[in-house]
């Protein structure tokens, strides 16, 4: 990381796009980047390939292909990306910063408004229909990414299988999607043509990156063991540093907030979905620090305003510290436990990119390891189809009681205790958003609507 990394220009990276263009040009990708990892990666798409010519199709689905192998979310690892591909270390710091700021603000204000006033009966009648719908937004993902991810009978029996190990047998998550992995790599040495990838390879394309690189490959995008080491040292102290300091000081619950999501960061591959799955079931189930039912208010906050999905973190995160304060107020407690959470969660995003992205541009056109990414994004599909299972049960039903059947794990709803009002409200999101094609936002303003006229009415 050397003040030549950090403060490239234009004309030492071959191509003309400044570091003051890329900033407001980050700036509006963040501000339009609502609708979860699909929409913000279309936002990405529409603005870097299609408008601003600075990447090329293959390189950006290259890039992101990638970013899904990472653990993390991949839509905050591909802005990175191609920040650091474009301005270097600096660049990757601009895009991925301005990526989550717009979510920070506004995931810790409305985090701070649902702990204070979530139990009053308006509001609270408005976040019952709004968790209620968020439902819909979670099956509509699977559809999506499902016709994205799903081309082949082998993908589907991955993704079956894959839904099959997290639901029924509890299987680790991170064992799964490794299992996942190594399938495509066997099923690519055995049967290569049971799973499809696309292959990148660099050629001219009228973009300014790819056309910089084709004529040379700037050197923070070559491979450097001493540069690596570097990284590694530098990020893990950042990363770490803050969390060791809460550790030493025996600050519990903020300990607790910084190890949790700074683990999850690297056992949680998949995208932001995948990465959901875990942290919903370990915050609620392991740590208890909000109930399943508050989880869904947290993702539909996420899913309404702009940054990536797995911003949550931030309500997670508020919401354990507001209720666990120590000497701090319970406000102050609450920013604090919040900006931790998007802190452990988000910086090994850079992390990653800085130490990889070298090393993933050199392995443009790996059949093997392209295969491995299309078996993982299949058992993405079944690791969606779980949390929308989960989710469901704990919405609807206000008893989910859990029964060991050998080596099974099964949750069981007790089906008296089914919430009419919620299965209404999200039958009618489903119909609106996968039937007649709603937009999101304007399906959770409704159904949070509908829950204040609901609450008035009984």
């Amino acid at each position: 990381m050397t003040s030549q990394n950090l403060s490239a220009t234009p004309l030492e990276q071959g191509h003309q796009v400044s570091f003051r263009e890329a900033a407001w040009t980050w700036a509006r990708v963040a501000a339009f980047s609502f609708g979860g990892p699909a929409g913000q990666i279309a936002v990405m798409h529409r603005i870097l390939v299609e408008e601003k010519h600075w990447i090329g199709e293959e390189r950006f689905l290259h890039a992101l292909n990638y970013c899904m192998l990472l653990p993390g979310p991949e839509a905050h690892q591909l802005a990175v990306y191609i920040g650091w591909l474009l301005h270097r270390i600096r660049g990757g710091i601009l895009s991925g910063t301005l990526f989550v700021l717009p979510g920070l603000v506004s995931l810790s204000l409305l985090s701070w408004i649902y702990a204070v006033f979530g139990s009053v009966g308006p509001v609270a009648a408005a976040f019952f229909g709004l968790k209620s719908a968020v439902l819909a937004v979670v099956l509509e993902a699977i559809v999506r990414v499902g016709n994205r991810a799903l081309k082949t009978d082998a993908h589907f029996a991955i993704a079956a299988l894959a839904f099959v190990a997290l639901f029924f047998f509890a299987l680790p998550f991170p064992l799964v999607i490794l299992l996942a992995g190594l399938c495509g790599f066997v099923l690519n040495r055995m049967a290569p043509d049971a799973l499809t990838a696309v292959v990148a390879q660099p050629r001219k394309t009228g973009a300014a990156i790819d056309d910089a690189f084709a004529r040379a490959i700037p050197d923070h995008v070559k491979p450097s063991l001493a540069r690596f080491a570097l990284v590694a040292i530098v990020g893990a102290v950042v990363w770490l540093g803050p969390i060791g300091i809460l550790v030493a000081l025996r600050a519990k619950v903020f300990a607790e907030i910084g190890l949790f999501n700074a683990k999850m960061a690297v056992v949680t591959f998949g995208g932001a979905y995948a990465v959901l799955a875990y942290m919903a079931q370990q915050a609620v189930e392991t740590y208890h620090w909000l109930k399943p039912s508050e989880m869904l208010v947290g993702l539909g906050f996420a899913e309404t305003t702009p940054g990536p999905l797995i911003s949550v973190v931030d309500f997670v995160g508020f919401l354990a510290a507001f209720r666990s304060p120590g000497a701090l107020s319970p406000a102050l407690a609450g920013l604090s436990g919040g900006f931790l959470a998007m802190w452990a969660t988000f910086v090994p995003s850079f992390l990653w990119i800085f130490l990889g992205g070298p090393y993933v541009e050199a392995l443009i056109g790996n059949k093997a390891l392209n295969a491995a990414l299309s078996a993982i994004t299949a058992a993405v599909v079944g690791v969606i189809l779980n949390l929308a299972v989960w989710l469901s049960l704990h919405t609807l039903f206000a008893v989910v009681e859990l029964v060991h059947a050998g080596p099974l794990l099964l949750n069981v709803p007790v089906l008296a205790s089914v919430s009419w009002p919620a299965l209404v409200l999200s039958l009618g999101a489903v119909i609106a958003m996968l039937r007649f094609k709603t937009g999101m936002i304007k399906t959770l303003a409704a159904c949070s609507a509908l829950g204040v006229v609901y609450y008035f009415a009984v």
